[in-house]
């Protein structure tokens, strides 16, 4: 199982680029960047990239609605050329709430409308022309994307069973969040991999993000995660996941404890099929700094 971690985008550029370089000198294998409401993550990448080198860089992920799909593929195939093709693109719905209340975009259809996103942008980041006309997207081009270089992994977040048919029938996997072990191994796993069979594509990623804690002080630890990550309860596309996970909130899927409690949740992902583990770690500057160092410890020996 690979390892990343979730960097902190709300600090300054500088702070960033120092981050990144030490998670690369720890060993880890990717930094991933979310896409809310303050850098631009595919810019951000493009920029830490440039300044640090040998570890993989993904978006975790770009919401679809607000980027036509022709100037994600171009914006994606640049970050490719600065960075030497380290990039791995994780899109996603993003949530109704935001698709329609901040940007203005109609959410219906949802899984309709990645469909046809996706058929609009593999082709373009293959390097060929656009020429996709559907009921949501359109994207048509006089010829290819000029821009030399490879074509990145595309991961699609999905939760839902139509939603993880395309991440492994079309896309090269799947990026989730709030998606608690027994929802992963009876749902998301089999589902994903099934879509990616039927469809003669290879194996495909399965990147699991949590918050993460290494503490000993458990209840405080999930109490505080209740707090921090309540809006994350709140969303249906969660909400979901965690009904079937039997989880009452967030608090309830991230990885508390000790650091035997927190290696043993993390073996255990890898044991029913998650190919990369990503980490939000949260708590005082002393936890998180446990949990940074039991990180990079399981991923040396991973």
């Amino acid at each position: 199982m690979r390892f990343g971690i979730t960097i902190d985008v709300s600090a300054p550029l500088p702070a960033v680029i120092e981050e990144v370089d030490r998670l690369r000198d720890s060993g880890f294998d990717t930094a991933a960047a979310s896409q809310i409401f303050g850098y631009d993550a595919l810019t951000l990448l493009a920029v830490v990239g440039a300044h640090v080198p040998d570890i993989e860089l993904m978006t975790a992920v770009v919401p679809t609605y607000p980027r036509h799909p022709i100037m994600l593929a171009a914006q994606a195939l640049t970050v490719q050329s600065a960075t030497g093709g380290r990039l791995t693109l994780g899109i996603g719905l993003s949530h109704q709430i935001v698709i329609e209340g901040v940007f203005g975009y109609s959410f219906e259809r949802p899984a309709h409308h990645m469909h046809e996103y996706l058929s609009a942008l593999l082709p373009l980041l293959r390097g060929e022309p656009g020429a996709f006309i559907g009921d949501t997207v359109r994207a048509t081009t006089l010829g290819p994307i000029e821009v030399d270089a490879p074509v990145p992994s595309v991961l699609v977040a999905a939760l839902a069973p139509r939603m993880l048919a395309m991440a492994g029938g079309m896309a090269d996997g799947t990026a989730t969040w709030m998606t608690g072990p027994a929802t992963l191994e009876s749902h998301i796993v089999p589902s994903i991999r099934a879509a990616a069979a039927d469809a003669g594509r290879p194996s495909p990623r399965v990147v699991a993000a949590f918050p993460v804690c290494v503490t000993t002080d458990v209840e405080d630890a999930r109490r505080r995660a209740a707090e921090v990550f309540s809006i994350y309860g709140q969303l249906p596309s969660y909400q979901a996941m965690l009904e079937r996970e039997g989880a009452q909130g967030p608090a309830d899927v991230a990885i508390v404890g000790d650091e035997e409690q927190v290696a043993a949740q993390v073996r255990h992902l890898a044991s029913i099929g998650v190919t990369d583990f990503g980490a939000a770690p949260y708590g005082g500057p002393d936890e998180r700094a446990a949990t940074m160092e039991l990180l990079a410890a399981l991923s040396a020996e991973a």
